[in-house]
């Protein structure tokens, strides 16, 4: 059982220096590397006399620096913020507003000003190579490890602030539970700024093996991600269930090409039966999980290997049962209450916010399941307007407030349209301030223009419909459930 992470990762450096650690697109960066680059980086940023346990954003994609920088700030006794290139310029500044970092790295340049002016770049960190850090100044025990900031509302994201304690609790687990390959090569898909990220980052070097980066650029063109994956000699697959969806496109995606492929981890989202018969067809040996968690859970609290018995059993599939250090109850409206040492500590500077969800260690999910005599788990939707697309958690609270604060826009709402349980897409219904409702292609697509000024890619409506007017309630408030009940007619 891991006691500390980073001397763990540490050790591996030291046992095996030139054992690859990163893969990105076939250029490898060793134990050794990642060592002196983030001893250096953490040398350096104890030279700023920041703050104690003061945040730092890093600001970057999925580069070897990124994660570099993220160990540089918890061996200098500091807590990271990772935020991806793809962030809109308003959601950046408004998440330096709430978390008042006390630096910022700058792993890819920031192409806009923001609020603070103590920026860095790894290339000033690394101008001075250390030859190790001092223990006593890293992140440990209930002390910050990294921050995520998710979807809030009225326009205003939360900061999750998960300890190294919940963060070894998460990683324990993953370890014990998943009889994951030693040393294996684990898919890093997604962003560093989204929680699923931390399922590839820590567990595959608690394991001494390789983070093997498939990088945006590449999945967003299907030529260019069919053409790379075979060329990743992957062991382990963590990806949302959407991710796996495209993949599946390509004929070739099986067993036969892909060897040395024995797991697949799924979380983000709700798993689809049909997602998981066509993978089980494809690969009959393989181990395929569905596990369940909210960020502030730490990434995970439950699993299930979905075995051809349980596909064969359950049309809807369970999220599985708790890790053995966390207790799952019910209240009487269903909700989720999640208890154990990987629940965060609360939300970064938003006191009224976590009193609302955390009662100490619980957490009040606001998600929605039911419990079997025997602890296995069934997943039914949000109690509220939170849901989840592409893996990617959104509060409709907050993309409709963004969305009516647009300049052609007089009142709008945002609704999820389903696909076998699963959020397919948001749409959105618009009035507009002149009298004009068609859905022009050119009135859409600046409206787009705008919306990617203020939030992230994943959280603008893909489909768009005007009208004179929306549906209201006998309060005279917007009738969501009749928008609902239109775009899935089905129920």
């Amino acid at each position: 059982m891991l006691t500390n992470l980073i001397t763990t990762i540490d050790q591996f450096a030291l046992n095996q220096p030139q054992a690859p650690a990163y893969n990105e697109l076939g250029q490898i960066h060793t134990y050794a590397e990642l060592k002196q680059a983030s001893d250096t980086i953490a040398v350096a940023l104890q030279q700023y006399q920041l703050p104690a346990q003061a945040p730092i954003v890093v600001y970057g994609d999925q580069s070897f620096m990124m994660l570099a920088s993220f160990l540089g700030c918890v061996k200098a006794g500091h807590t990271y913020i990772p935020i991806d290139t793809h962030s809109a310029a308003d959601r950046l500044s408004l998440i330096v507003q709430i978390a008042h970092p006390a630096l910022i790295i700058a792993v890819e340049p920031i192409p806009y000003p923001l609020p603070l002016t103590l920026v860095t770049t790894p290339a000033k960190l690394l101008e001075r190579p250390a030859i190790t850090t001092d223990p006593q100044y890293w992140v440990s025990g209930t002390d910050n490890f990294y921050i995520i900031f998710t979807s809030g509302t009225t326009g205003q994201p939360k900061g999750v602030q998960i300890s190294h304690r919940n963060l070894l609790s998460f990683i324990n687990w993953q370890l014990h539970d998943f009889e994951l390959p030693q040393r294996p090569a684990i898919l890093a898909q997604a962003p560093y700024s989204f929680d699923l990220s931390v399922m590839t980052l820590y567990p595959t070097l608690a394991l001494g093996g390789t983070i093997t980066v498939l990088p945006k650029i590449v999945t967003d063109n299907l030529a260019s991600l069919f053409k790379t994956l075979p060329q990743l000699s992957l062991n382990v697959w963590v990806s949302t269930p959407s991710f796996m969806d495209i993949c599946l496109l390509e004929p070739k995606f099986d067993q036969a090409h892909y060897p040395t492929l024995s797991h697949f981890l799924f979380c983000g989202e709700e798993l689809p039966h049909h997602t998981v018969a066509q993978l089980q067809q494809r690969f009959p040996q393989a181990h395929i999980f569905n596990t369940y968690g909210p960020t502030e859970a730490t990434v995970a609290v439950t699993a299930i290997e979905i075995t051809p018995e349980i596909l064969a059993k359950y049309p809807r599939l369970p999220i599985g049962y708790a890790k053995h250090d966390t207790t799952i109850t019910t209240t009487a409206e269903h909700e989720l209450l999640l208890t154990g040492p990987s629940i965060a500590k609360g939300y970064l500077n938003r006191p009224t916010e976590t009193r609302a969800a955390f009662t100490g260690t619980t957490y009040h999910s606001g998600d929605l399941g039911t419990i079997t005599a025997d602890g296995l788990i069934f997943y039914h939707g949000r109690k509220d307007f939170q849901i989840k697309l592409n893996g990617y958690r959104i509060e409709l609270e907050e993309v409709n407030y963004i969305l009516n604060q647009m300049t052609h826009v007089k009142q709008a709402a945002v609704v999820p349209q389903y696909t076998d349980h699963k959020v397919k897409c948001l749409v959105a219904f618009i009035v507009p301030t002149d009298q004009i409702t068609n859905n022009s292609l050119n009135r859409i697509k600046a409206l787009k223009r705008e919306l990617t000024q203020q939030m992230m890619p994943y959280m603008i409506p893909q489909r768009f419909i005007y009208r004179p007017r929306l549906p209201l309630t006998a309060n005279g408030k917007i009738d969501f459930k009749l928008l609902q009940g239109e775009v899935n007619p089905n129920g």
